[in-house]
C-alpha cells in the first residue's frame, strides 16, 4: 500500500466517493481477522471513532457529509485479539426521522428539509447530531457536537443513555466543544479541557475543566468540573478547536463574517452563511488557565496571521514566548448551495499547511513561518507532550507534496529537523485522523503506535492499520467487516 509520491493527483475520484454511504449495521464484539501483521501485545485498550453514519434518507441525500447523523465505531484490543462494535447515536432527531422515514430538520452545512425554500424559512431548529468527537469522561462515553450539550454513551454497549449535562455543569442547548484538550498532568493531575462559545457580534467563551480521575482523598470524582471562567471578546466567533499550555488556554478567533439572513429564509444552512472577512484581523485570544502563573488575570489579544484555521497541532511556552502550530487556509473551505459534495473539484479549494506562530506575550506581537509545503490535516503529538515542546507530529496528508488532494497517507514530521517519513494508501487508499499511542512505560517521543481508520476503495470497505510510531511501518492490517464512511475525531483509552 506504499506509493511514492507524485505531482498529480494518484486517485480516482469514484474511491473516494464510495466512502460516502449510510451504515447499514450495527454490530457487537465482532472479532477482527489480522490481513497483514500482528498485533502488538502491549496494545490495549479500546479505539473509539466518531462520525456521519447516515448521509440518506428517503432519498434524500444531505448536502454536506457533516450533517450527517453521527455513528461511534469502536474497536477493543484485548489478550491480543481485536473486536468491533458500532452504534448509531440515538439522538432525539435521528429516532424521529427513522420512524418517520424522512428528513425532519435541516442541517447546519446546507442539508434541507423537503419542500424548498418555504418548507425551511424560518425553521431555526439546530439537530443534534453527535457526530464529531468522541471521549471518556468519568463512567460515560460522550458523544459531541459543538452546538449543543453532549450526548452520554455506555463505553462497553454504545447504548445511548440520553443527553448529558455533566451533573448540571450545561444548561438545555449549551454550547460544548467536540475537539476537547487533555491535559497530561501540568497541574498535578490529568485534566480533560474543554469550552463553550456563544457567537454574537461580541462572543463569550467558557473555559471548563474537568477531572479525568477520581482523587478520593480530595473528594474528586472522575468528571467533576474543577474550574470555569468566561470572557467576552469583539467580534464573532467561529471556533471548533483550541490548544493548551500549563498556563494558558489558546483560541484562535478566525476573520469571519456571519450574515443569518439566508439561514432565516430558508436559503442556506448557517454554516453556508460564514464568509472571510475582506480586510479584516483574526486574533489569538489568550485565556489564563486555573492554576497556572497566570490564574485570575485578564485575557490578552495578539494579531493572527492571515487565513482560516480549524485544527491545532500543539502549543507550548518558552520563557516570555508562547509557540503554536497550526493548520492554515488561505480562506474559509465550504461547499456552496449548488455544488454536489461527492463531486467537489478539490483544486478550487485551498490546502492545509501547517504553519508556527511565535506570540511575544510581553510586547503582544506576532511572528509566523510555514512549517511543511504538504497538505495536511488531523495532526497531533504524543499525548504526554500536549502543551510542551514535541518534537514529532503526526498527521494526516495528501499523497503529492504540493496541492490539494483528499488524504491519502500518514506523516510523521521531525518539527526539529523537518525529516519526514510517509506510509501512503494511495492509489485506492484514504486516511482518516490518525492517532498516536504512546506505548506503557515508553521512555522514547515516539515509542509507540499510529491507528488509523483507512477506507479500501478497491473492497469499498474500512481497513484499520496499525502503523510502528517510529517508523511508519506497518504493524497490523485489520479488514473491517463494515464500510465506515470519512469520519470526524476519536479517542483512545488505555486498559492499564
Amino acid at each position: 500500500m506504499t506509493a511514492a509520491p507524485s505531482q498529480a493527483p494518484a486517485y480516482e475520484r469514484s474511491d473516494w466517493a464510495s466512502a460516502f454511504r449510510n451504515v447499514g449495521q450495527e454490530l457487537e464484539a465482532v472479532p477482527l481477522t489480522i490481513s497483514r501483521g500482528s498485533l502488538p501485545a502491549e496494545l490495549e485498550g479500546v479505539l473509539y471513532r466518531n462520525g456521519p453514519g447516515r448521509l440518506e434518507r428517503g432519498g434524500q441525500w444531505v448536502h454536506h457529509p457533516f450533517d450527517g447523523d453521527g455513528m461511534i465505531t469502536a474497536v477493543r484490543f484485548e489478550q491480543g485479539q481485536a473486536q468491533l462494535s458500532n452504534r448509531f447515536v440515538r439522538t432525539e432527531g435521528w429516532q424521529a426521522e427513522e420512524a418517520a422515514g424522512k428528513v425532519l430538520y435541516r442541517g447546519v452545512f446546507g442539508s434541507q428539509k423537503p419542500g424548498g425554500v418555504m418548507a425551511n424559512a424560518f425553521d431555526l431548529r439546530l439537530k443534534n447530531i453527535a457526530n464529531t468527537g468522541v471521549v471518556r469522561l468519568g463512567d460515560d462515553l460522550l458523544a459531541l457536537w459543538e452546538a449543543a450539550e453532549p450526548h452520554a454513551l455506555d463505553p462497553d454497549t454504545l447504548d445511548t443513555r440520553g443527553l448529558s449535562r455533566l451533573d448540571g455543569v450545561l444548561k438545555p442547548g449549551d454550547a460544548f466543544s467536540a475537539h476537547p484538550r487533555f491535559d497530561p498532568g501540568h497541574h498535578g493531575s490529568k485534566r480533560m479541557v474543554t469550552f463553550g462559545v456563544k457567537s454574537g457580534p461580541r462572543s463569550t467563551v467558557r473555559l471548563m475543566e474537568f477531572a479525568v480521575d477520581a482523587d478520593a482523598a480530595a473528594g474528586i470524582k472522575a468528571g467533576q468540573l474543577l474550574s470555569e471562567r468566561r470572557d467576552s471578546f469583539n467580534g464573532f466567533a467561529f471556533l471548533h478547536d483550541f490548544a493548551i499550555t500549563p498556563n494558558w488556554a489558546v483560541f484562535l478567533q478566525n476573520a469571519i463574517n456571519f450574515n443569518p439572513l439566508p439561514f432565516v429564509m430558508g436559503r442556506k444552512g448557517a454554516a453556508q452563511c460564514l464568509s472571510s472577512k475582506a480586510n479584516g484581523q483574526a486574533k489569538f485570544w489568550l485565556v489564563p488557565r486555573e492554576g497556572g502563573s497566570h490564574a485570575g488575570e485578564a485575557p490578552r489579544i495578539i494579531d493572527a496571521p492571515e487565513g482560516f484555521v480549524f485544527h491545532h497541532l500543539n502549543a507550548w511556552e518558552e520563557g516570555e514566548e508562547l509557540v503554536i502550530d497550526s493548520i492554515y487556509y488561505e480562506d474559509f473551505p465550504s461547499i456552496g448551495p449548488d455544488m454536489d459534495f461527492r463531486e467537489v473539484d478539490f483544486e478550487q479549494i485551498p490546502e492545509g499547511l501547517l504553519k508556527r506562530c511565535r506570540l511575544q506575550l510581553t510586547e503582544g506581537t506576532m511572528h509566523c513561518e510555514q512549517l511543511s509545503p504538504r497538505c495536511c490535516e488531523f495532526a497531533m503529538v504524543n499525548p504526554g507532550q500536549l502543551g510542551l515542546p514535541a518534537r514529532y507530529a503526526w498527521m494526516a496528508v495528501a499523497e503529492r507534496e504540493i496541492g490539494n488532494d483528499p488524504l491519502q497517507a500518514i506523516r510523521k514530521l521531525d518539527l526539529l529537523s523537518g525529516e519526514a517519513t510517509v506510509w501512503s494508501a494511495a492509489p485506492r487508499g484514504f486516511v482518516s485522523e490518525p492517532l498516536m499511542v504512546a506505548q506503557p512505560g515508553a521512555s522514547a517521543e515516539d515509542d509507540g503506535w499510529v491507528l488509523c481508520l483507512v477506507w479500501n476503495g478497491a473492497r469499498c470497505a474500512s481497513d484499520l492499520v496499525i502503523l510502528n510510531a517510529v517508523d511508519l511501518s506497518e504493524q497490523a492490517v485489520l479488514e473491517l467487516p463494515l464500510a465506515v464512511p470519512h469520519g470526524l475525531h476519536g479517542s483512545w483509552i488505555s486498559s492499564s
